[in-house]
């Protein structure tokens, strides 16, 4: 039952992580139909999601999307952002950053809704020393955001290096995969050292999210902000209802 619940769920992740991020809004809550634990539910989605992640980067890889200097900038950044968030989330309290997150969000969709094409930033391009900085200000900002909360993330990435950093729309999404690929290793290592991942069924899911990445690539490879743009208004409700719930539960 619990693969017949996770692993459709894991494809509709997977497409729409690679177009717009946040896959793990939808993948996540999966688990936890499913009935497992919530720290086997967290790492074993981890496991999966880390499966389909790889292969979109390696898609956005080939596209020629990945521009080194942002890469390498934003998964160091990105990395040390993680570590900091996470030991930080375990002295602080949540609740402030979920409500600021709340508040944001409809100014979040509003910019979203209102900007039909992203790539109207990168027309306007900074000079490359700023544009650097500008993409590890937001990987570490983020990579903290991560490691602290985390849901949304490569939304958040996504939107902050069209918007600010300036860069195009498939450079910004290549940025985005490497961060996400990044931070997703380092948390499957150590989940997988700490015996919480329920391999088989990550391993089933991971295949059926890898399905869905490789799909939602070639989406937003032909589409680009056709499709980008509506899927990110998805996830940013889903991000909302998911908020609304932790706030509740909490």
């Amino acid at each position: 039952m619990e693969y017949l619940i996770v692993c459709p769920l894991a494809l509709i992740a997977g497409l729409v992580d690679a177009v717009a991020g946040g896959g793990g809004l939808i993948s996540l809550p999966a688990y936890f139909f499913a009935g497992l634990p919530p720290h086997a539910a967290i790492a074993t989605n981890k496991l999966s999601s880390t499966m389909g992640t790889t292969v979109a980067t390696v898609r956005y890889v080939l596209f020629g999307y990945m521009v080194k200097r942002f890469v390498i900038v934003g998964v160091a950044c990105g990395l040390a952002g993680s570590a900091a968030g996470a030991n930080l989330a375990l002295v602080a309290d949540s609740f402030a950053l979920m409500v600021f997150m709340l508040v944001s969000l409809p100014f979040v969709a509003w910019m979203v809704f209102r900007t039909r094409d992203l790539n109207r930033f990168a027309e306007r391009p900074l000079p490359p020393r700023r544009a650097l900085a500008l993409t590890g200000a937001i990987a570490l900002a983020v990579g903290i955001y991560d490691g602290f909360y985390g849901p949304g993330t490569g939304t958040i990435l996504m939107l902050l290096l069209t918007a600010v950093a300036h860069q195009g729309m498939r450079e910004a999404a290549g940025t985005t995969k490497a961060i996400n690929l990044a931070t997703n290793v380092a948390a499957l290592t150590v989940f997988l050292a700490n015996g919480e991942v329920l391999v088989g069924l990550g391993l089933a899911a991971g295949a059926f999210n890898i399905v869905g990445n490789w799909i939602g690539a070639s989406l937003f490879d032909k589409k680009g902000a056709a499709i980008l743009r509506p899927i990110m208004l998805i996830v940013i409700a889903l991000f909302a209802l998911r908020l609304i719930f932790d706030l509740f539960a909490g």
